[in-house]
């Protein structure tokens, strides 16, 4: 099988991903108990007024039209108006969907820094109690829920010792002009240090175990005796011959890494009160507003799906063992 073959195959798979997604959403949160005009229309309507409002939402229709209308809807990013503001749900969706990035965007490059350099250096120092440590640490962050971590985090340095702040991304009253004038600002990286701090503590333990693994791998081939018999220092060896050949499976999972940094996002947005995407997803489905729910859920959703593509296609062109078979 070619390469473009493969690219084709993986696409339409990806149609089929995207689709099989949608049709879970769609019906699971219809599935849910309750009436969700309920939340659309008011007890002090007419029973014209509500009947208007509940066609407004299409609400009236058969279960398949609706079905039909949320696919088509979906494809060009409109999934409605949301029950509890009526805000379109684009609206809401660019207005979360940065401060989910900022938080998993640097939690992930902190977390990639530390496990790319730690990995090294417990891979080049095999068997000895600093690798033991680094692994014990990695496997651990690996295990504990973040949820958990980042209560544990709150009650320490928040409650009992008053470092951090409680909740959200800033002291209450302050403006910005722009968002770039915000994440500068020192009152907003004093609120992002603690999530990014446990996302990132979650996140390292899976590039430090990869680099670790390819490190041993690398330093096991002939070329390693080779650059010792030139004269090289163990430093170059280490960071110029063995780290860098030791590299392609991290870029390879960087963008799997990527997937699972966003799921872990949302309990950490929830847990440290961060208005992002994933927050506001869970509010919308405690109040059970159908479109917010769904569209958080697909962008989500579909970022995962993305970058798990890209990591297969990043993986077939970099490394050149990898066949189409």
């Amino acid at each position: 099988m070619s390469k473009a073959s493969f690219v084709i195959r993986r696409l339409l798979q990806l149609g089929v991903t995207f689709w099989a997604v949608g049709t879970v959403l769609f019906f699971l949160f219809r599935l849910m108990p309750g009436d969700p005009t309920a939340f659309v229309v008011s007890a002090q309507m007419t029973p014209e007024a509500r009947q208007q409002v509940i066609e407004s939402y299409g609400l009236n229709q058969p279960l398949y039209i609706q079905y039909v209308r949320f696919l088509e809807n979906a494809l060009t990013l409109n999934f409605g108006r949301s029950f509890h503001t009526n805000e379109p749900v684009r609206d809401v969706i660019w207005t979360y969907l940065p401060n989910t990035l900022v938080l998993m965007l640097s939690a992930f490059v902190v977390a990639y820094i530390l496990g790319i350099v730690l990995g090294v250096l417990s891979g080049w120092y095999r068997g000895s109690r600093f690798e033991k440590t680094t692994v014990v640490t990695a496997l651990t962050a690996r295990s504990l829920p973040t949820f958990y971590v980042g209560l544990i985090v709150l009650w320490l340095f928040g409650a009992t010792l008053g470092v951090i702040p409680m909740s959200g991304m800033g002291t209450s009253g302050q403006t910005y002009d722009t968002f770039g004038a915000r994440i500068f600002n020192l009152d907003f990286l004093h609120h992002l240090v603690a999530p990014a701090a446990v996302l990132a503590f979650y996140y390292m333990g899976y590039p430090l175990l990869i680099m670790r693994s390819s490190m041993m791998e690398v330093l096991s081939q002939d070329f390693i005796d080779v650059c010792r018999a030139k004269g090289l220092s163990e430093r170059a060896i280490m960071f110029r011959h063995a780290a860098r050949n030791a590299l392609l499976p991290i870029i390879t999972a960087a963008a799997i890494a990527l997937g699972y940094a966003v799921g872990g996002s949302v309990l950490i947005e929830t847990v440290f009160g961060w208005p992002g995407l994933g927050r506001e997803m869970v509010n919308a489905v405690l109040r059970r507003d159908f479109p917010v729910a769904q569209g958080t859920f697909m962008v989500l959703a579909a970022t995962i799906i993305i970058l798990n593509f890209i990591a297969d296609l990043l993986y077939g062109y970099l490394d050149p063992r990898v066949t189409y078979d």
